[in-house]
């Protein structure tokens, strides 16, 4: 299917355009955990790495697959 080609002479602004949103997302993604590490009132990084806390593991790893589909959504407008 030649639904998804991109002319030669459009090829730059399609570039330009997903490395501008591809920064955007990846800025509100640290942001988000960035807000996520300091609201939590243990250390999530002590727990998975040292204490070996799958529960926890999941827990973020669902919140981040959450962030993430909202950050899409919002991108894609």
């Amino acid at each position: 299917m030649l639904a998804f080609v991109v002319k030669l002479d459009q090829l730059i602004e399609v570039l330009i355009t997903t490395t501008v949103f591809v920064i955007l997302g990846l800025v509100i993604f640290g942001i988000a955990f960035f807000v996520i590490e300091k609201v939590t009132p243990f250390s999530i990084r002590k727990e998975i790495e040292d204490d070996q806390n799958i529960a926890v593991g999941i827990l973020i790893s669902a919140l981040i697959l959450g962030i993430a589909i909202i950050i899409a959504a919002a991108i894609s407008g």
